[in-house]
């Protein structure tokens, strides 16, 4: 007669009569394709459903703010494109601006004018690449080629403006590197008129794609309140219904004369952020255009920040004066007053902030940077709790984060 054996029950039920499971750990990342970079996610898991959601930063740690203050402000140009290397225009000018409020100088219109330019094409250039990858992480790999052909565009113009693809590093304290160049504007306006209908044509093929709206509607929903007290800011923040836009709430660079509109959602779902980002693209193809129709003439660069903008190389070869000039500024920096400034632009991934205290001389004494990926995921806790861990992806992707702003 053959022996029976008796299991032992592999879950204990509770005094209501519940079965209760013992929870899973699990690791998410640092090294997984939806963590979008080096970010790792520790899980609290009951079956499917997520109990718990620690975010683990600094795996991309480079120490970005200590080495700007060892080095002049203007050699800290180029490590503002590693922040968010998919917008390096944009770090540029938000850098740039937080030093000339330091310095009190203004730059001309036509320097403020390409700096809106190019900001814009760097929002769109980013947003692409963020809906692009989104399309991926929800399954839809066609998006993906659509929106890397037209980015592919975008850093064509790029390199005809700044001589490089990726890291630009465009921007200079009192101005911008060089001119636009001949022909430049006309080809950017090109690209806005053909852009757009391919635009909708991308969008059209997430926007009611059924398969997609199940995967982001009434998923990782974020109240206005929570928005706001976790200090969420940009698509993210706008997306949950609140319309805090700084280009129009605290305009810099000429914005407050470019009409656009501020696309905000209604829910805070990660379908509304996918909306919002799309409208938003369309917005800065609206501002480029009326940058580029009331282009100003004049300096690209600031003629009397002697003391902080190089002089033309022309000048440093014949001329005595603007030779010692350029020995200053390069051995000792730009010299700036003492005393503080806190400046933060409308990036493309939310509100990048620089704070600098200036105890004079070319080199500053603290420089803080508030970037807001860091800030964006700081909700994962409270919106993860309750979903799948299919849907963990899906909020990360509209998040729209980068690791290298957020660990800087």
């Amino acid at each position: 007669m053959p022996t029976e054996f008796t299991f032992p029950d592999t879950a204990a039920k509770n005094a209501a009569g519940e079965f209760e499971t013992e929870k899973m750990s699990l690791s998410m990342g640092p090294s997984h394709p939806s963590t979008h970079g080096v970010l790792r996610l520790q899980l609290e898991l009951d079956g499917e459903i997520v109990t718990k959601c620690d975010p683990v930063l600094g795996y991309l740690h480079r120490g970005d703010e200590k080495i700007a203050e060892n080095m002049t402000y203007n050699q800290f140009v180029p490590y503002t494109d590693r922040l968010d290397y998919l917008a390096p225009l944009a770090n540029n000018v938000a850098y740039a601006i937080a030093v000339e409020r330091l310095a009190k100088l203004e730059v001309p219109a036509r320097c403020q004018a390409i700096r809106v330019i190019v900001c814009e094409m760097a929002r769109i250039s980013a947003h692409l690449l963020g809906l692009g990858a989104y399309g991926i992480d929800v399954g839809a790999w066609t998006i993906f080629l659509y929106t890397f052909t037209e980015r592919e565009k975008l850093y064509k113009l790029f390199e005809e403006l700044t001589g490089a693809r990726f890291t630009t590093s465009y921007t200079r304290i009192g101005g911008v590197a060089r001119d636009v160049p001949e022909g430049w504007n006309d080809r950017v306006n090109a690209f806005c008129d053909q852009f757009l209908p391919i635009l909708d044509e991308i969008l059209s093929l997430l926007t009611r794609n059924k398969i997609f709206m199940d995967r982001t509607v009434d998923v990782g929903v974020i109240s206005k309140a929570d928005a706001i007290a976790y200090g969420l800011t940009g698509p993210n923040l706008r997306g949950s219904g609140v319309p805090l836009d700084l280009r129009k709430d605290k305009p810099y660079s000429g914005y407050e004369q470019y009409e656009f509109d501020v696309p905000v959602g209604t829910k805070g779902d990660c379908y509304d952020r996918y909306l919002c980002r799309g409208e938003e693209m369309k917005q800065s193809v609206r501002i480029i255009k009326q940058a580029i129709a009331k282009f100003p003439a004049g300096d690209w660069y600031a003629k009397d920040a002697r003391k902080i903008f190089a002089p033309p190389k022309d000048k440093i070869l014949t001329s005595m004066e603007e030779l010692i000039q350029n020995f200053m500024l390069v051995t000792e920096g730009p010299q700036m007053p003492a005393g503080e400034v806190y400046f933060e632009a409308e990036n493309p991934k939310g509100a990048l902030g620089f704070y600098i205290v200036s105890k004079g001389g070319g080199v500053p004494w603290r420089l803080k940077i508030r970037s807001p990926s860091f800030c964006n995921l700081s909700i994962l806790p409270k919106i993860c709790v309750g979903d799948l861990v299919s849907d963990v992806v899906s909020i990360l992707g509209s998040l729209d984060f980068v690791m290298g702003e957020a660990d800087r």
